[in-house]
């Protein structure tokens, strides 16, 4: 079942980007990994500047969790990880067409570019990979992440994105 997460689900939240943030480990650049990998400060500021989280549950415990943000002209989906031991079931396409389902614009997704598994999950989701300069405005402009971060990310949009023309 999804659903919208609450302020009770904080810790829960926080438990499975981490443990699912783990894949990151010596595939993104060793100075852009940390431990853990979203500290609860940074967790709660994305959530105090508009992170809406949404959550798989079974058997009353959260599996999997996606972020929604908006943005303007664009939503933002943020944070999309699913606990280790729930991988390979459909949970993260389960949150995706839910989240989607509830769009009333544009999507765009970011992620390492060297997080090849989460690329082709969304371009197997018709989601098309944005490179280069177009890739780095977009990233200026709707995320708030360092340089190198960006140096290493991908934008991934949805066809009612690549259809239009924005400029950016």
């Amino acid at each position: 079942m999804i659903r919208d997460c609450t302020k009770f689900d904080f810790e829960e939240i926080y438990e499975i980007i981490n443990d699912a943030a783990t894949s990151y480990q010596g595939i993104i650049p060793a100075d852009c990994w940390k431990e853990p990998y979203m500290p609860t400060s940074e967790l709660r500021h994305e959530i105090s500047d508009g992170v809406k989280f949404f959550g798989e549950e079974r058997m009353g415990n959260l599996i999997g969790v996606m972020g929604r943000q908006s943005r303007g002209d664009v939503i933002l989906l943020r944070h999309a990880y699913v606990r280790t031991a729930w991988r390979k079931q459909g949970v993260g396409s389960d949150l995706l067409r839910h989240l989607l389902a509830g769009a009333d614009h544009p999507v765009l997704i970011g992620t390492w570019s060297v997080a090849y598994w989460a690329v082709r999950f969304y371009e197997k989701h018709g989601f098309a990979v944005i490179r280069g300069a177009r890739k780095d405005a977009l990233l200026k402009k709707y995320w708030s992440l360092s340089a190198r971060q960006i140096e290493n990310s991908v934008v991934l949009a949805d066809p009612n994105w690549v259809g239009a023309s924005h400029s950016s």
